[in-house]
């Protein structure tokens, strides 16, 4: 390997590094403080927006509600069935993964995964409060702490955006799918190329 690029690659790591610890910070803050003033939509205003069922909002922990920091609604299309395994990539504080664990009842399993250890605890405490379990793990989406072939279905709202290698994710998120599973993501893309001050900047993309 040559030097320069040995050089970008230990350059793009960093990178990545202070990017993963940005996005703790950031949404742990939003969970811990969610009456805080953030850039982005959240809670419940951000939640009835995006389509969210209001029978589900007022069923969920009030926590739960307030620290959502989703982009979209992925239960708008994940048409989940009694039974199914379902993956919750990048849980957070656990709104959509209790919603998901509502619709495949007691036979079926809800999985978090989630970067952040104290993320996991809140979302399965809150799933608690509903009386409804919900598993999390602490893991990178890049690198998913989940067998092969081991869910039906793989939900994800607002996280794929947050990763420094994209592709990496989807094709853990195919791994991880059984034969004929499905997705619902919801996330933001760019229509246009972003400046490199963007691209470098760890608050942009945390939030």
């Amino acid at each position: 390997m040559s030097q320069p690029n040995a050089a970008l690659m230990d350059a793009q790591a960093s990178l990545e590094a202070v990017i993963k610890g940005e996005v703790v910070r950031m949404y742990q803050e939003v969970a811990d403080k969610p009456d805080t003033e953030f850039h982005f939509y959240h809670g419940r205003e951000a939640a009835e927006m995006f389509g969210y069922d209001p029978g589900w909002l007022e069923r969920a922990p009030s926590g739960a509600v307030a620290s959502f920091a989703g982009v979209g609604n992925p239960h708008a299309r994940s048409a989940l069935q009694q039974g199914e395994v379902v993956l919750d990539l990048g849980s957070g504080a656990g709104l959509d993964g209790i919603i998901a664990s509502w619709q495949v009842g007691s036979a079926g399993r809800v999985i978090g995964v989630d970067l952040n250890p104290a993320m996991c605890l809140k979302a399965k405490a809150h799933a608690a409060a509903t009386g409804t379990t919900m598993e999390c793990h602490e893991g990178p989406m890049e690198e998913i702490p989940l067998t092969d072939a081991s869910v039906d279905v793989v939900i994800s709202n607002g996280v794929i955006n947050l990763s420094f290698r994209k592709r990496r994710v989807i094709e853990e998120m195919f791994r991880v799918l059984r034969p004929g599973g499905r997705y619902s993501i919801t996330d933001i893309v760019s229509a246009k190329q972003l400046s490199q001050s963007i691209v470098n900047d760890p608050k942009l993309w945390a939030s």
